[in-house]
């Protein structure tokens, strides 16, 4: 075959790839425009609107949290990832190189952090010069595991106190030789290529098992469940708009946050890895398969508007809780008072504006009825929200058990707060609360946990703008 037509040929074929590549673009920018029609308006269960939540988190809130979040108060956290699933025999843990998590030395924590205070609420710990960033893990990053006997006892005080009664999460003990801290900036949520048969068993537990469901009712695209003809999920729904508020709730919070997540695998998707140099990015195509309203059969808006609603669910706990941390008798320690100072600032700021949103979720409109009714059905809420905290240990993938733990103790904290008002009401300016009380765990995973709402929804913007340039 002469040159000239392998020439001719190759242009044939690489017009031929770009024109069916352009059809691929045109077909998702059209589905995308159907589900965006329905991504709008009031949210059900609240008078909340998307369109303000956006304007509110992406001008307001996203930049601010990404800041706070950069701070060394917030980059570390305890975890232990070596906790055995507790509901069935371990798959063993995924060995897929993405999955795993770098070790942060021991000498680039904080010493507050590592060595802990005496008081947590001390202004007078001892200052040390400010610590360099740890360098940037090796490959796409892996869990620190590496720490001193020293750091194991770190803030053992703060985890003394322990109301078991509050508690919405199964608490990792921060004094086991197996909880390590982990740089989170070092370890972004992001895809792993943990998928299948075990992560469909975690979720499949979750949503089945404790989202107060009978076994006759099924989810909408559940792969294990028998098939239904072209009920198309209307019988779940009609079942769900059955239920009382709480359990309405319970379920829109825990499909928000698998919503959140896989819009985080979305974003930051390996796209390609050449010489061993990854390249991460947004997935265009992986979005649409999740949230496309064609090919989720109305599905994907109602996860995004489930998404919306934990956004507020988490956003009216801090306008809650600001009071406690803006008691003089809080510091935010590591060690550097600059820094902590400056940290406490900015949390403060954050506070300001969460308590300026105009169309707070009303809590007060939960566990409202009958006083033994109402402690009844909050202490099942509570359990079956904490048996989920357990599943977290199930996750065969450690960067995604980190995520999911450290979420999922963000969103209990959140209802631990909601749930608490008196207490936060009667909190002494400077001492602490027998009756209310956070540890480091739990502010840290707190704010990261509305971090990542928010980023969510900062890349649904992101995801659109894509979306209309292939339309």
């Amino acid at each position: 075959m002469s040159s000239s037509r392998v020439v001719r040929r190759t242009a044939a074929e690489t017009e031929l790839a770009a024109r069916l590549l352009l059809l691929v673009l045109l077909t998702i920018g059209h589905l995308w425009g159907a589900a965006e029609a329905q991504l709008t308006g009031v949210l059900d269960d609240c008078l909340c609107d998307i369109e303000s939540i956006d304007d509110f988190n992406n001008f307001k809130i996203f930049p601010k949290i990404q800041k706070l979040l950069e701070r060394d108060y917030f980059r570390y956290y305890k975890v232990n990832l070596k906790r055995p699933c507790p509901f069935w025999a371990d798959d063993g843990h995924c060995s897929i190189r993405d999955c795993h998590v770098e070790p942060c030395p021991e000498s680039k924590v904080p010493v507050g952090i590592k060595a802990g205070s005496a008081n947590k609420y001390s202004k007078t710990a001892n200052h040390t010069k400010e610590f360099e960033d740890c360098e940037q893990a090796n490959k796409l990053g892996a869990i620190n595991s590496t720490l001193s006997n020293q750091s194991k006892e770190a803030f053992i005080d703060w985890a003394r106190y322990d109301d078991s009664q509050d508690h919405f999460c199964e608490l990792d003990d921060e004094r086991s030789p197996d909880a390590q801290y982990v740089d989170l900036l070092l370890n972004p949520e992001r895809y792993t290529g943990y998928k299948g048969p075990s992560a469909w068993r975690l979720w499949n537990s979750i949503y089945e098992e404790n989202c107060f469901k009978p076994r006759s009712v099924y989810r909408p695209l559940n792969p294990l469940a028998p098939s239904w003809g072209e009920d198309d999920g209307e019988s779940f729904y009609t079942w769900l708009e059955g239920l009382c508020l709480e359990k309405r709730v319970f379920y829109k919070l825990i499909s928000g946050l698998h919503a959140s997540i896989n819009i985080h695998l979305c974003a930051n998707y390996l796209l390609e890895e050449t010489w061993g140099k990854p390249r991460w990015g947004a997935n265009v195509k992986e979005f649409t398969s999740r949230f496309d309203t064609t090919e989720t059969k109305g599905e994907g808006p109602r996860r995004l508007k489930n998404l919306y609603f934990l956004y507020l669910i988490e956003l009216r706990a801090l306008s809650k809780v600001a009071s406690y941390f803006e008691r003089s008798i809080v510091d935010l320690y590591t060690g550097n008072a600059q820094e902590d100072a400056e940290t406490k600032s900015l949390l403060l700021e954050i506070f300001t504006h969460t308590k300026s949103f105009p169309m707070h979720f009303d809590e007060k409109s939960m566990f409202a009825g009958d006083k033994k009714g109402a402690t009844s059905l909050k202490e099942e809420f509570r359990l079956h929200f904490k048996n989920i905290s357990r599943i977290m240990d199930c996750v065969g993938c450690d960067k995604c058990r980190l995520w999911g733990k450290l979420q999922t103790q963000g969103l209990g904290t959140a209802l631990k707060i909601l749930f608490s008002e008196k207490e936060i009401k009667n909190l002494p300016e400077n001492s602490p609360s027998k009756g209310f009380q956070l540890t480091r765990q739990e502010i840290v995973a707190l704010l990261n946990a509305f971090g990542r709402l928010s980023t969510s929804i900062r890349e649904l913007q992101n995801f659109k703008i894509l979306l209309q340039q292939t339309s």
